[in-house]
């Protein structure tokens, strides 16, 4: 299983200037991935945008989005370019997670339709592959399977798309049921689809470590989902050495193949906590 940690991109107040040495410190503990989540109407930094902050002091770490937010994001010539950029940057280490994004918030302040994603998925995929063959004039051309790509959502049609159009699935960040269900149905999705080999099934928890690790939690889980989705999202949220470990191996059970701890906090302390945690190994594999 690959073990990778977020970026603290997400944590309102974070010295946006120190996302490069959090990034650098996760790949010298041995990190395999940093990661990103995305907002709009929140205190976040652009994901793209952190990631690129993080390519340029790495050099071995998969950057990956779990997930990019395509049905606010609908000018998909840009977003096809954004994404090479990072990917180009990085020197082809971009693996983005995509999905539709569901905070009505988000729609409402971009003016974004809420319904038609059937043909925005259709169409956003078809541009992203004439972007990056370098079909459109003026645009570079990537190579082959550059960036990658994979796929939220829990409905049999996103399912199909991460089995057809990606590596894999990109599961929620919370919910053990949701992960194993969404990962046998990928899977055999994927053997419908004629694919070779197995999917990658992608997931991310939350944590916090050190004196003041619930407390932290509980803070950043209720500031992030409001009370709504607070008690969901802070049951898989971890704060233990113990309970990092035990819930790595339920979610490798459950279908997993790579996991990004999201930090609750921004300290860079985090970095080492977590790898001390997990014995994070220079192999990136746990």
């Amino acid at each position: 299983m690959r073990v990778g940690i977020g970026l603290p991109a997400a944590v309102p107040g974070v010295d946006a200037r120190r996302l490069g040495e959090w990034a650098a410190a996760a790949e010298e503990a041995g990190f395999d991935a940093v990661g990103v989540i995305d907002r709009l109407v929140y205190d976040n930094l652009e994901p793209l945008t952190a990631l690129a902050a993080a390519a340029a002091r790495t050099s071995r770490v998969e950057l990956v989005t779990t997930v990019l937010n395509i049905g606010w994001r609908s000018n998909a010539v840009l977003l096809a370019k954004q994404l090479a950029s990072v990917d180009q940057l990085s020197g082809g280490r971009l693996t983005a997670g995509v999905g539709l994004g569901g905070w009505p918030d988000d729609f409402i302040a971009s003016g974004a339709a809420q319904h038609g994603f059937g043909e925005l998925w259709t169409t956003s995929l078809e541009t992203w592959r004439q972007v990056w063959a370098g079909k459109l004039e003026g645009m570079s051309n990537l190579p082959d399977g550059r960036p990658g790509l994979l796929f939220g959502g829990l409905v049999p049609a996103a399912y199909r798309r991460a089995a057809v159009h990606g590596q894999g699935w990109v599961a929620p960040l919370f919910g053990t049921a949701t992960l194993e269900q969404g990962a046998s149905a990928v899977r055999t999705a994927w053997k419908d689809a004629g694919r070779s080999g197995d999917p990658r099934i992608v997931t991310g928890r939350y944590f916090a470590l050190g004196p003041e690790a619930d407390a932290v939690a509980d803070e950043y889980i209720r500031h992030y989902y409001g009370d709504a989705y607070f008690e969901f999202a802070r049951a898989d949220t971890l704060t233990t050495p113990a309970a990092l470990r035990d819930h790595l191996t339920g979610l490798r059970a459950a279908g997993a193949t790579d996991v990004i701890f999201y930090p609750a906090s921004p300290d860079h302390d985090q970095v080492s906590l977590l790898a001390e945690a997990l014995a994070v190994s220079r192999s990136g594999v746990w």
